[in-house]
């Protein structure tokens, strides 16, 4: 009797997640690779086969996007672990009480406004008339404004900035649990700085770092108004394509396909990176 009232417990507390997933993740996907096999041949009259997917790998423009959004997306995954990772380790080793709060409430208070109006502020930042722009002419490095927008480095920084507090949150997280005695120990052992962030602090945060690079990495691969507004019409973005074949061609077929190439790339970037770093998909989160 109480095993049945145990398992009848369990299928109630699963059954709105399994709703969820089947719902809104498995039928959409299973019926966006079903419209991505189709090919029109007349009006209402589709044939089925691989012709989307031959598409992509036919036209250069589609396949230097593919690979430039994908490299764009590491090098944004890469700086903002290189400048989230030392902001975690002071928020979570060298800050106490309320400073440790503050510093983590004002990484939070951006993302208390819609991604929107933060692209659109860093819009106004980087324009010919922005703040930026301005600076340097006061500072005689500049005779006329500079238009810091509609290139990669706008795009990068957009990316960087967006994606920040994803990153910091999980190594706060692990960084907290390392105990404070191991570093001490190190020093005592003879450790200098280095070896001890290589010996010690880095392995023990490697999960809360494969962790932040995997929702960073999925965040630049799928963002569209950041390079779409930050590189303006000429981004070469993946996303701008999947865009462009859905709403500009009403090319659903040829969407639904790029669509579900970008799912392949991501997939296999994040296979590819708990690869490499000998991480395990249920440690990184948390398990």
């Amino acid at each position: 009797m109480t095993g049945d009232r145990s398992r009848l417990t369990m299928i109630l507390l699963m059954a709105p997640l399994l709703i969820w997933l089947t719902a809104l993740i498995f039928v959409p996907h299973v019926e966006m690779f079903l419209v991505s096999l189709r090919e029109k041949v007349g009006v209402r009259q589709y044939e089925f086969g691989f012709a989307n997917y031959a598409t992509f790998f036919n036209e250069p423009l589609y396949w230097n996007t593919f690979v430039r959004t994908a490299l764009m997306s590491v090098a944004a995954t890469v700086l903002t672990l290189l400048i989230g990772f030392p902001v975690a380790y002071y928020i979570a080793k060298m800050t106490r009480g309320r400073s440790k709060t503050i510093l983590f409430l004002l990484c939070l208070i951006p993302f208390w406004v819609s991604e929107l109006v933060r692209t659109y502020g860093w819009m106004i930042l980087l324009r010919e008339s922005g703040l930026f722009s301005g600076l340097l002419q006061y500072a005689g490095l500049a005779s006329q404004p500079v238009e810091f927008l509609y290139n990669d480095a706008a795009i990068m920084v957009g990316l960087v900035y967006t994606s920040m507090l994803f990153m910091v949150v999980p190594l706060v997280t692990t960084l907290d649990s390392l105990d404070d005695s191991m570093i001490e120990a190190g020093y005592d052992l003879g450790g200098t700085g280095v070896s001890i962030w290589r010996e010690i602090v880095i392995p023990h945060a490697m999960p809360g770092i494969v962790s932040g690079c995997i929702v960073v990495f999925m965040l630049s691969l799928g963002n569209y108004l950041t390079p779409i507004l930050l590189g303006g019409k000429d981004s070469l973005w993946f996303t701008g394509l999947i865009y462009t074949q859905f709403i500009t061609r009403f090319n659903w077929e040829q969407g639904a396909a790029f669509g579900f190439l970008l799912l392949a790339l991501s997939s296999f970037i994040v296979w590819a990176g708990l690869k490499l770093s000998g991480q395990t998909l249920s440690r990184t989160m948390g398990r």
